[in-house]
């Protein structure tokens, strides 16, 4: 593996990620409001509506995307009170996606908690997507920037072509490298892009390119480390079981790169995994096996590595301070989110 170019980002290779609460400690008092921006904006007198908001709002994640806006907001020191409303506006797009992610893969839980779909309908799944995505729409034309829109509606219509391109992933083992940056790029890197860049239209506009850049190789790292947990991960980690991708017949990097290496015999076995309707654990972990053997772990722990440098290279452009300290941890979390 290659010399890294952080010694954040190596100790993160090395199993000693930053914690995530760290992370957030600049703008810890900003983000204990997002809660409370967000019920505000989605709030409905329509009860049916309103149920599954107080559903969705109990199963908030981390606050990752809205943590990385409001830091890039304080990059040049300022505190920029709409950057609060916009990364109200960025976890409710997120949600909204998570939200038609476990429609279209008909999952039944999210973070160990039931979806919206296994408690409704998948119906009803669609609709309070769209719902969340109107309502953060609204919002941004409340708070009247119409760089944010825009930035904000271009990485929602790259998610929504992404989510169509995962569509074609499935049962296709002819899914090539670039196949996949491609996808990642859409699904999960531009939001982290436009939180990023939001941000720094809120108060620190000159830094706008490289805390674009920033979020987007950040955004890549972590869609490659999310991918490679879901090989060697446990589920109270990953909030999934180990093998995830590979029970709903999803080809991710590792696979990708173990397949280059693999003899007729082991792609054979692959490929007829593929074919099956309900595999075992033990058929799981043999393609797991056959996936570390052939290098496909190592090989996207490195590209992991690679667009982690490119989020660090990219904040060098960006003065010192506390708000870039933390950023460059994230790089870490992001690699590395094992703790």
């Amino acid at each position: 593996m290659p010399t890294r170019s952080s010694s954040s980002v190596t100790q993160a290779l090395r199993g000693v990620p930053a914690e995530l609460s760290a992370i957030q400690e600049p703008v810890r008092e900003l983000l204990d409001r997002v809660g409370d921006e967000i019920k505000r904006i989605v709030l409905s007198d329509f009860s049916d509506i309103e149920e599954v908001n107080q559903h969705l709002l109990f199963m908030r994640g981390k606050l990752f995307r809205p943590t990385l806006l409001l830091l890039s907001s304080q990059v040049d020191g300022e505190r920029p009170e709409d950057a609060l409303r916009l990364a109200a506006v960025v976890e409710l797009v997120h949600l909204a996606t998570l939200v038609h992610d476990d429609a279209v893969d008909h999952s039944v839980l999210r973070r160990g908690l039931p979806t919206v779909n296994a408690l409704w309908t998948h119906q009803v799944a669609i609709i309070m997507g769209d719902y969340l995505y109107s309502r953060g729409v609204s919002e941004l034309a409340r708070v009247g920037s119409l760089e944010a829109l825009a930035v904000l509606a271009n990485a929602a219509n790259e998610m929504s072509v992404g989510e169509m391109r995962q569509l074609t992933s499935y049962d296709a083992l002819d899914f090539s490298e670039q196949d996949y940056y491609r996808l990642i790029a859409a699904k999960t890197a531009s939001l982290m892009s436009a939180a990023c860049e939001m941000g720094a239209l809120a108060g620190a506009t000159d830094r706008r390119d490289p805390l674009s850049r920033y979020g987007h190789n950040l955004g890549m790292a972590f869609q490659i480390a999310d991918d490679l947990l879901d090989y060697t991960g446990i589920e109270a980690v990953t909030g999934k079981p180990t093998g995830h991708d590979l029970r709903e017949r999803k080809v991710t990097l590792p696979l990708v790169a173990a397949l280059a290496r693999a003899s007729a015999t082991e792609e054979s076995l692959i490929r007829d995994f593929f074919t099956l309707a309900d595999p075992s654990n033990d058929e799981i972990g043999r393609v797991v096996e056959i996936v570390e053997e052939r290098g496909g772990l190592d090989y996207a722990g490195e590209r992991a590595a690679h667009y982690a440098d490119q989020a660090y290279a990219a904040l060098a452009e960006v003065p010192d301070g506390p708000a870039v300290t933390s950023l460059r941890d994230a790089v870490a979390y992001a690699v590395d989110r094992r703790r």
